[in-house]
């Protein structure tokens, strides 16, 4: 079994495998066969066609591991020419032994709330539709319906449940044009994997959401800025307005903001209004990947940052949503850049969540020329816990109340 790390490919260690988590999906990558490590030599081999039947295509393999897990190494393959860029998902190492599938990765958070076996799909779609029906003029609610039903998002399925986090999507634009973003892509490009909301919902119909919930549910989170929709500040107004009326109604849960921290000022605004955590979105801690990444509209990586400092100010609880991609996100440089972040910043929290997207389109847009070897992930890690102890580690939203 082979793995990648940016651009070297690798052999896992056996503490880097686990068995492919329940809930995990297997892709077959077209036009790309796998990398392998020959037993005898050591070194990497592409396979041109099928041991078991020679003159045969193949194909590599990747897992798309369900949440809750990050990755340690990428699958290794290797592309043909003209090849189209692959989905927007991500693209873990698979491997088969002993009757069954492994992956290089690790639990990164012991929270449960996507958990497989906790979704009775009888019991989602019947309180998805007995809500729909309840509240037929509310228009988020009916949004989420649609998350619900057709896409089969985990925090929509859960609003519906009443646990866990409730998703409060709010903006139909956004100021940023991020090469791999999952809800708009140009035509004749990968497509998004989700529909994005073609509306602002109203203060209220937002309150009518959050309220109940965070009532309802022991430790709740309701949060904006969800994966159908753009960026959630330039509707700060609406926002606002929102979460007012929800801590006027309750003081329970956790009201969170999930955001590429663009606009400053509006991030001061929405803390005053009794915002409690804001999660910020960052592919890279070096401004010129971050800015090939994001192609941002009027703001930097300087206005995140800002951000961040923004909030802490005001004595609220930052979150990292720092995409991890093995070879890059452990690169020495990123890794220095990321340290000086958080020395200076102070965040709270690194949610390890793997970056959704093919890997060497990736390393191409952000023009990856690394000048040393990545460290690997798991010292990647043991480095920044050693280096901040005071830093936690998960990948979701943690409750704060």
């Amino acid at each position: 079994m082979g793995g990648r790390s940016g651009h070297h490919y690798r052999l896992p260690d056996l503490e880097d495998l686990i068995p492919l988590p329940e809930g995990s999906e297997l892709f077959v990558l077209p036009g790309r066969q796998p990398v392998g490590f020959d037993p005898a030599t050591g070194e990497p081999v592409r396979l041109a066609e099928d041991p078991d039947a020679p003159g045969e295509e193949i194909r590599a393999v990747a897992a798309f591991m369900a949440p809750a897990h990050t990755a340690i190494h990428t699958a290794a393959f290797d592309k043909g020419d003209n090849t189209t860029p692959l989905p927007l998902f991500a693209y873990t190492a698979v491997g088969w032994y002993d009757g069954r599938f492994w992956v290089s990765g690790f639990r990164s958070d012991n929270d449960l709330r996507q958990e497989p076996h906790g979704f009775n799909v009888k019991k989602i779609r019947a309180n998805t539709n007995k809500r729909l029906r309840a509240f037929p003029g509310n228009r988020l609610i009916q949004h989420l319906g649609i998350c619900s039903l057709t896409y089969s998002c985990p925090a929509a399925k859960n609003f519906f449940l009443d646990r866990y986090e409730a998703p409060l999507p709010t903006s139909p634009v956004c100021n940023a044009n991020c090469v791999g973003c999952i809800s708009l892509q140009p035509s004749g490009c990968c497509p998004s994997t989700q529909e994005r909301i073609r509306f602002v919902p109203t203060a209220a119909e937002i309150a009518e959401v959050a309220v109940p919930h965070l009532q309802r549910v022991q430790k709740g989170v309701a949060s904006f800025g969800q994966g159908c929709e753009g960026e959630p500040l330039l509707q700060a107004d609406t926002i606002e307005r929102a979460i007012r009326l929800i801590r006027k109604a309750t003081a329970k849960g956790t009201v969170n903001l999930n955001s590429n921290a663009s606009l400053p000022q509006a991030v001061a605004r929405l803390a005053k209004a009794g915002l409690d955590s804001m999660r910020v979105s960052m592919n890279s801690a070096r401004p010129h990947c971050h800015h090939r990444y994001y192609r941002p509209k009027g703001f930097s990586l300087a206005e995140v940052r800002e951000s961040i400092s923004v909030m802490k100010e005001a004595g609220r609880f930052v979150s990292l949503n720092y995409f991890i991609l093995p070879g890059f996100t452990d690169d020495p440089e990123e890794f220095a850049a990321l340290c000086e972040l958080i020395a200076t910043d102070r965040p709270d929290f690194i949610q390890l969540r793997n970056l959704n997207m093919d890997p060497e389109w990736y390393l191409e847009t952000v023009g990856h020329a690394p000048a040393l070897e990545p460290m690997g992930i798991r010292i990647w890690l043991r480095e920044l816990k050693n280096r901040f102890p005071a830093l936690r580690f998960g990948y979701f939203n943690p409750p704060l109340r």
